[in-house]
C-alpha cells in the first residue's frame, strides 16, 4: 500500500517503486484491437474482453470493413462473454463508421486531441474514460483516464473528494504531471495492478 502519498506525482512514484516499469501495458496487435477493447471492456473485467477479442479475431472481424459488413446479432454473440453484447455490438459499429468517415486512426493520429476527443464522444457508446483509452493508448495523445480505479485511490488519499466530475479530476491531475504518455499510460497501468492486487 502506498505510504500517504501528498500529491499525485508523489503517489505515481510510490506505486511505480511498489510495482516496477509497466511498458506496453495494454495488450493489443494494432490500435483498432485498442480501440475494440476500449469498448468492450465497459462494466466488466479483461478476461472477458480477451474471450470476445478472441472470439472475434477468429471469425475475421477485428476490422471496420468486416464488422461493418456483418450483421449486429452476428457481432454480438461473437462478444457476449464481455456483457451488455448488443449495446456494445451498436457500439462497435458506430465507431467503425466513424472511423470509416474520418480516414481511421493514421488520419486521426495527424489531429491533436482537443478535436479528435469531442468526436469520440459524440459516437454513441463512447463516453469519457472510453474516448480516452482510444487517446491514450491507440493514439498515443497526452489525456489522463479517470476510471474507477482511479477515483477510489486518489479519495482513499485524500488527493480528492471523490464526487468530482471526470473533467475536473483529469485537470487536476494534468496540471500536476508533466504532459507526457508515457507517464499517463504507466500511471493507468500501475493504479489497476494495485487495484487487482488488493483485489485479490
Amino acid at each position: 500500500m502506498p505510504d500517504h502519498p501528498h500529491s499525485f506525482h508523489d503517489l505515481y512514484q510510490q506505486l511505480r517503486t511498489a510495482y516496477g516499469p509497466q511498458p506496453d501495458w495494454w495488450p493489443a496487435e494494432d490500435p483498432f484491437e485498442i480501440a475494440i477493447g476500449a469498448i468492450l471492456t465497459q462494466n466488466t473485467r479483461w478476461r472477458n474482453v480477451e474471450l470476445a477479442l478472441a472470439n472475434l479475431k477468429q471469425a475475421g472481424l477485428l476490422n471496420c470493413v468486416a464488422l461493418l459488413e456483418t450483421p449486429p446479432s452476428e457481432i454480438a454473440e461473437h462478444i457476449r462473454s464481455a456483457g451488455y453484447y448488443n449495446q456494445k455490438a451498436a457500439s462497435l459499429i458506430n465507431l467503425c463508421r466513424y472511423l470509416t468517415a474520418a480516414g481511421g486512426f493514421p488520419a486521426l493520429a495527424q489531429k491533436p486531441h482537443h478535436e479528435t476527443r469531442p468526436a469520440l464522444l459524440a459516437v454513441k457508446g463512447i463516453g469519457p474514460e472510453t474516448a480516452d483509452d482510444i487517446l491514450l493508448y491507440a493514439l498515443h495523445q497526452p489525456v489522463f483516464i479517470i476510471d474507477v480505479y482511479t477515483r477510489r485511490l486518489f479519495a482513499r488519499y485524500g488527493l480528492i473528494q471523490g464526487d468530482e466530475r471526470y473533467a475536473t479530476i483529469q485537470t487536476m491531475v494534468e496540471q500536476a504531471l508533466p504532459t507526457d504518455v508515457a507517464v499517463y499510460q504507466e500511471y493507468h497501468a500501475l493504479i489497476v495492478q494495485h487495484a487487482q492486487a488488493i483485489d485479490r
